[in-house]
């Protein structure tokens, strides 16, 4: 009987991307905080969890693994596992909110679990930038949690992302990435300023452009990407009297000398190197390439390929200080040209 009272408090959540030996080793945590599972009781065996979650054995095994090296439970042989301490150090519970995942996104998330160390439960969700999706997942998952981190980028609905987040109490909020018009009150963010870093960037580059006539920015016409970026593409071109256009679809370029492009996508930068590795031109010296986003690859292709790129590991950092530290400051994220041969 006692096994069963406390599978009522254990879940797992299949939509999330919290992985399940986190989740499971999280509600055993919470149950134990809230006085639902007294010190001294025996928690259900690795078989039982793997039957009742469905999940893998070596997974069940993981978050009893993790739950010992913290304290909180031990395991005597042949008897099974106890809880040892109801004195758990977790005292925040975060809502980390993504609209997408790509290796970028990582680095921000493992800096920020890494900042906030055994301190805090997470669960982690991916909305694709679908925002019927987003304003579901808010909705549902609303007032449980000690933090709101979220991402907002959509491919639609964008004109209402601020009546969403303005349901979430605003000491609770942290915006990540980027900034939305209407949401009101004070709330933290650590957000990247599109229209200036993409301005001060090419300004940078400036000695390695002067020998190209074009600029071409690759910009998607159904995109989640910020129009901040055109804005400030267009600007830093007329300034310094750059030949420039907007390109939707790379696939139907025709590449030509004297040319350089910016791409946003990684799937576009595959098409991009395929079309130019299809003619005689030498990149850094015919045509010119800058990526968005540093990724450890683009230290390597085509003996390295220029970046424009925010500092994602100092972006999680950021925000996890934000939340230790109680703070609804607005921090600007750090934002770096790297030069390489493509230029």
């Amino acid at each position: 009987m006692k096994k069963n009272l406390i599978f009522k408090h254990l879940f797992i959540d299949y939509y999330s991307g919290t992985p399940k030996y986190v989740q499971l080793a999280n509600s055993i945590i919470k149950a134990i905080a809230e006085g639902k599972i007294d010190k001294g009781e025996i928690l259900p065996s690795i078989n039982e969890l793997s039957f009742e979650f469905e999940i893998s054995r070596d997974t069940a095994e993981k978050a009893y693994k993790y739950l010992r090296s913290i304290g909180v439970i031990h395991s005597v042989p042949g008897k099974g596992n106890f809880v040892m301490s109801t004195e758990v150090k977790q005292q925040l519970k975060i809502f980390l909110l993504f609209n997408k995942l790509s290796p970028h996104k990582k680095i921000i998330y493992d800096a920020f679990v890494k900042t906030l160390g055994d301190l805090a439960s997470i669960d982690f969700y991916i909305y694709n930038n679908d925002f019927d999706f987003f304003k579901r997942l808010i909705t549902n998952k609303k007032d449980i949690y000690t933090h709101y981190v979220i991402v907002p980028h959509f491919m639609y609905g964008s004109e209402h992302a601020q009546e969403v987040l303005n349901t979430i109490p605003k000491s609770k909020l942290i915006l990540l990435d980027k900034l939305v018009k209407g949401v009101g009150g004070e709330y933290g963010a650590v957000y990247e300023n599109f229209e200036k870093d993409i301005y001060n960037a090419l300004e940078q580059a400036l000695p390695q452009l002067r020998k190209y006539h074009t600029i071409k920015i690759i910009f998607p016409s159904y995109t989640y990407f910020p129009q901040e970026i055109i804005n400030g593409f267009h600007r830093f071109c007329h300034e310094y009297a750059f030949e420039h256009f907007v390109v939707h679809e790379i696939a139907k370029e025709t590449i030509k000398e004297g040319e350089v492009y910016i791409n946003l996508m990684e799937d576009d930068l595959v098409t991009l190197i395929e079309k130019i590795l299809a003619t005689k031109l030498k990149v850094g010296k015919n045509v010119g390439v800058i990526s968005y986003n540093e990724t450890p690859l683009k230290k390597i292709i085509l003996n390295g390929i220029t970046t424009i790129s925010s500092d994602f590991e100092m972006m999680g950092k950021s925000t996890a200080q934000l939340i230790l530290n109680h703070s609804v400051q607005h921090i600007e994220n750090p934002f770096y040209l790297t030069i390489r041969s493509s230029l």
